[in-house]
């Protein structure tokens, strides 16, 4: 009631926010974020940033299967996703082609990976240039270059920087990087130095940003760090970094320094974060939101240092400073607007729940899920989408078994329709599957479905959420397999379906 009472008086000063970012649920969960085909975002350890008019989100895929260190494991590449308010996400795809020798040589489960995508715009090239981080050469970096944001990006020469660039090729030489377009022109490259431990060295790159120069701020933190985001804000250069460097790690600190140039010399550290609101910094973004600079703060929120991270999450929130410049501590707000525009007042509902779901896996051997639905039509049951995954590599398909309920569970032993999705169809980031049941079902009269699967091995997901009010149309647990269910109180599981009504 007191959310609804904010909005009306803001609404009676003519102010209407836009739509909500939610980075936790009303109880403090994480949420999974999902694409305009209800697929959840698969774009991590990138950024968001602002061109043409959209926000673009980077980020590397995990929905192949990559797992760090795991040697049979294939590199998925890197994506981006557009939005006009950073809750709506078009998949906008790869952004160069990766599933080929070349790129699972250099990427694959048997090197330490590729990471950390990042894009700029150079105005006097009028080219994109994405950076990304490798460990299969001296520089630690490849460089492309593209007419468009999304992409295709096209290889050019190998980055020659000055830092490690005496060290031998494919080593632990340069990791988690960043780059900042000053307001002349000039790029930098924040670098995470592993042949020190983690200390952050900048350069400066060459005018078409494809190269460094050689003029380098060295040790900006003396070691046992990561992850660094450089941005200008009132003539101050700014430098948010991981420390302690904690890879995959759900919470770890953030701590920041200043200075007056890029190069330095750089002030000392200042903790904001000791947790990074559950995860590990990643960027800061400057953005211009109605005529004012905002900048977007952005956390990955790790799934507990899981080697495959298609279930991990975000933490994105505008940073805050007081009088003196100095960044606030850092504030887990459940959710924020990024814009604010000014119309004639009214009607603005207040936000509900039925956008918030997240994503876990365990359905496998002796688990089973369910959901129970009431069917709103007689008919056929057309279709039926349910939102999964997979991890952990199972070995057998995942079910559907389609039951008439009896309080929620399934009545009798035998299904009215059972149907499969092969594994080799499931990815490891969530997305929905339309299955066609054609069963008969009268209206009013409440059916269940179950998910289970024989796998001894690995798991398989499916995307849920909870309800202040779920009502009779609940999701439940068995632990036992199939034996007993039990409730789980106002959860539901990520469905859809369609009725063909008969004439």
């Amino acid at each position: 009631m007191k959310k609804a009472w904010i909005i009306l008086l803001l609404l009676m000063h003519g102010i209407v926010y836009a739509q909500t970012i939610k980075n936790f649920s009303r109880s403090g969960d994480q949420l999974t974020k999902f694409d305009e085909l209800g697929r959840a975002v698969d774009a991590h350890d990138g950024e968001v940033t602002y061109f043409e008019g959209k926000y673009y989100l980077y980020g590397t895929s995990y929905d192949c299967g990559f797992e760090w260190n795991n040697k049979t494991a294939p590199f998925c590449g890197f994506k981006s996703y557009s939005s006009t308010d950073m809750v709506n996400w078009t998949d906008e795809g790869f952004l160069f082609d990766a599933q080929n020798e070349l790129w699972q040589n250099r990427c694959d489960g048997k090197t330490y990976g590729c990471f950390r995508p990042h894009v700029v715009f150079n105005t006097n090239t009028s080219r994109y240039v994405l950076w990304i981080n490798v460990y299969d050469n001296v520089s630690g970096y490849r460089v492309f270059t593209s007419e468009s944001p999304t992409g295709p990006f096209v290889e050019v020469a190998e980055p020659k920087i000055a830092v490690n660039a005496s060290q031998p090729a494919a080593g632990l030489n340069n990791g988690d990087h960043d780059l900042f377009v000053d307001e002349d022109g000039r790029c930098y490259l924040a670098i995470t130095d592993w042949r020190r431990d983690g200390a952050i060295v900048i350069e400066e790159l060459t005018e078409d940003y494809l190269s460094g120069t050689g003029r380098v701020s060295d040790l900006v933190t003396s070691g046992r760090t990561e992850a660094p985001a450089l941005f200008k804000r009132k003539g101050i250069y700014y430098l948010t970094y991981s420390d302690p460097n904690c890879g995959y790690c759900a919470g770890t600190g953030t701590s920041y320094k200043t200075a007056k140039s890029p190069l330095g010399p750089w002030s000392e550290g200042i903790q904001i974060s000791d947790n990074s609101c559950g995860g590990q910094p990643s960027f800061v973004t400057a953005l211009q939101v109605d005529n004012e600079t905002v900048f977007l703060y952005g956390s990955d929120l790790w799934n507990n240092a899981a080697k495959n991270e298609a279930l991990a999450n975000f933490f994105w929130a505008p940073l805050t400073f007081d009088a003196d410049g100095a960044i606030e501590p850092l504030h887990c707000i459940t959710s924020f607007s990024m814009t604010r525009e000014r119309h004639q007042p009214t009607e603005e509902p207040v936000e509900s729940e039925e956008s918030e779901f997240r994503a876990f896996c365990d359905i496998g051997n002796s688990i089973q899920r369910a959901q129970s639905f009431t069917a709103n039509a007689s008919g056929e049951l057309h279709s039926f989408v349910i939102t999964t995954l997979k991890s952990g590599y199972p070995t057998e398909d995942l079910l559907l078994s389609f039951y008439e309920s009896e309080e929620g569970q399934p009545a009798g032993d035998k299904a009215l329709q059972t149907l499969s999705i092969a594994a080799a169809d499931i990815g490891w980031s969530a997305k929905p599957f339309t299955l066609s049941p054609h069963i008969n079902v009268k209206a009013g009269k409440q059916y269940v479905v179950v998910l289970h699967s024989a796998t001894q091995q690995g798991c398989y997901g499916f995307a849920f959420g909870d309800r202040q009010n779920a009502g009779p149309e609940s999701a439940s647990i068995s632990q036992d397999a199939g034996k007993t269910f039990r409730k789980e109180g106002n959860r539901v599981l990520k469905t859809e379906w369609t009725i063909a009504s008969r004439p």
